[in-house]
This record gives C-alpha cells, sequence and structure tokens, in this order.
C-alpha cells in the first residue's frame, strides 16, 4: 500500500519513534509498503527551524531528504495539477496550510495518510483515508 507521512509523524520516525503509534509503526517498517514523504513536509521542516520552532537533534533540514531517502522512503513533489486544483479542497476550522496540503496530495494520489492529527479526520468526506 501507498502512504504519506504527515510532517511530526515523519520527524517521529527518524527522532523520537516512541511517539509513534503502535499501528504507524507496523506500517511504516513493513517493507511491502511505499512510504512518501512529500517536499512540503521539508519545507515545513526547514521554515519552522528557520524561526527556531523546530529542531531534530543532530540533524539539519537540509540532510533531511537524503536521510529520507536512505530509511527508505519516497520523496514526491507537489505538482502543478495538485497546486492548480488545491482550491477544490474545502475549508473547515483546520487552516494549517501545510496540513492541507498534504491532505490534498494523499486524496489526489490515493494515499493513506499517517497523522496523529485528528482534525484531519475533518477530510474523509472528501476522500482522505488517514490512519494512527
Amino acid at each position: 500500500m501507498n502512504y504519506i507521512l504527515d510532517t511530526h509523524t515523519f520527524i517521529w520516525t527518524i527522532a523520537e519513534k516512541e511517539k509513534l503509534s503502535a499501528k504507524a509503526k507496523q506500517i511504516i517498517d513493513d517493507p511491502n509498503n511505499s512510504i512518501f514523504i512529500s517536499a512540503v513536509t521539508f519545507w515545513e521542516i526547514a521554515l519552522k527551524f528557520s524561526i527556531n520552532k523546530l529542531g531534530i537533534q543532530g540533524i539539519l533540514p537540509n540532510e533531511l531528504p537524503e536521510l529520507s531517502s536512505s530509511i527508505g522512503f519516497q520523496t514526491i513533489q507537489l505538482s502543478a495539477d495538485e497546486s492548480a486544483s488545491f482550491y477544490k479542497l474545502p475549508l473547515t476550522t483546520h487552516k494549517d496550510p501545510f496540513d492541507r496540503i498534504l491532505i490534498w496530495q494523499a486524496i489526489n494520489r490515493g494515499y493513506t495518510l499517517i497523522s496523529k492529527d485528528a482534525r484531519m479526520t475533518q477530510y474523509i468526506d472528501e476522500g482522505l483515508k488517514i490512519l494512527w
């Protein structure tokens, strides 16, 4: 199956694996699953790092794409079609732009989003598959 990691899930996978749910760990560790990291995730981490809102012990943001690849994760880019059609994702009380674009990528690509963020369940009716 194809899964995309929310930003916190990616960070926890590489730095604080004990924070992952048993189900998330199982899926991420299963070599039969394809795990995707959006380029948007790297942007979010770099942005938060640059304003001192996030740090990952011993890892700089520019090291994350290579680290992600070495773990076996695949990086996906934000496509022009996903960008241009983003307006179709209804507004809810969940307004975080990084989360919303990950939701949109998951819906459009048919990936299951692995996230602890319960607010994302607001998009299940739009086609989001989510688990924690």
